[in-house]
């Protein structure tokens, strides 16, 4: 049996995770040795009942003081400033990287790809393309953990999280939740599978089911939301076309970024944030639709962010 003291890596950032870990070890051992050897020597030289010049020795001792200040702090700042930039990178996703909405329950991983196909504890993914997760949870706090890609994100209810990651190698990876959350909480597991892109391609089109927009605009239209937001409503609603990725005014004067977590809480908590020029007129959808209609619904509006609003001048 092969014994690995860590899981293989299977990502982009695998390696600068393992050489990060490495680098901090290394740098906490080196201070942890830098004083306790000297505290070990001097505690046994100085004990009590030896006969040794226990006299202050009249030196100067800023260059020892500057020495020992000025070495730790540069081997820090340099160890944060590499994770920071490491973070940072971690944190944007790339252009065009494969969209796929995560929401955690007791005791399961949902999955929905923006192409349309859903999972339960399974995610299939091509090889070497960027992947950016957007998540959410139904219920508690979880954690989408991901060992051989270095990949471990927090699943909050209420709010969306995002990760993103590029995997490396073919195979199948296992998926855990690393936040504890409930009686089976150790069965919340999954897999998944990199696949090359050719057979991904393939899986893809296996059912074809419609794109996450498409499903978005159809539950638009039978829970009744074009009644109000379409031009030739006789309410006065915000025209949702070119709406996501920009600053709305608000009528307390303030702005905000019309982005998922926006819309997540207009849909839920209209009145929370009205939009200025408009009355607190929207019913709450609270109890009557499940956070995986929701992520449909926001990718419905982000289909439309180029679009015009009907009737608006060219």
């Amino acid at each position: 049996m092969n014994f690995h003291l860590f899981p293989e890596q299977a990502s982009t950032v695998a390696r600068e995770s393992d050489w990060m870990f490495w680098a901090l070890t290394a740098a906490s051992l080196f201070i942890c040795l830098l004083v306790f050897l000297p505290l070990a020597w001097f505690a046994i030289k100085y004990r009590r009942g030896r006969k040794v010049n226990r006299q202050l020795a009249d030196v100067a001792t800023w260059k020892i003081e500057v020495t020992w200040t000025l070495i730790p702090l540069v081997l820090v700042m340099a160890l944060f400033a590499w994770s920071a930039d490491a973070f940072f990178r971690m944190e944007s996703a790339p252009v065009g990287a494969l969209e796929v909405n995560v929401v955690g329950k007791q005791w399961m991983w949902k999955l929905q790809h923006a192409e349309g196909p859903r999972e339960i504890n399974e995610l299939h993914i091509p090889l070497g393309r960027p992947v950016k997760l957007t998540m959410t949870s139904q219920d508690v706090i979880h954690d989408f953990f991901v060992p051989a890609f270095r990949m471990k994100q927090d699943v909050v209810p209420g709010r969306y999280t995002t990760e993103w990651f590029t995997p490396t190698r073919v195979g199948r990876y296992h998926i855990f939740c690393a936040q504890y959350c409930g009686t089976t909480h150790s069965a919340m597991v999954g897999w998944v599978h990199v696949m090359e892109p050719q057979d991904y391609t393939r899986w893809l089109a296996q059912g074809s089911p419609e794109p996450m927009a498409a499903q978005g605009q159809a539950l638009f239209h039978s829970l009744g939301c074009s009644g109000c937001h379409g031009v030739s409503s006789k309410i006065h609603a915000p025209p949702l076309e070119g709406l996501y990725g920009h600053l709305i005014p608000l009528e307390t004067k303030e702005f905000v970024m019309a982005d998922d977590k926006y819309i997540r809480d207009s849909i839920l908590l209209p009145a929370s944030q009205i939009a200025a020029g408009y009355q607190n007129l929207m019913p709450s959808f609270k109890g009557h639709i499940s956070e995986e209609e929701i992520m449909e619904l926001i990718a419905y509006i982000k289909s439309i962010a180029n679009q015009a609003p009907e009737g608006s001048a060219p």
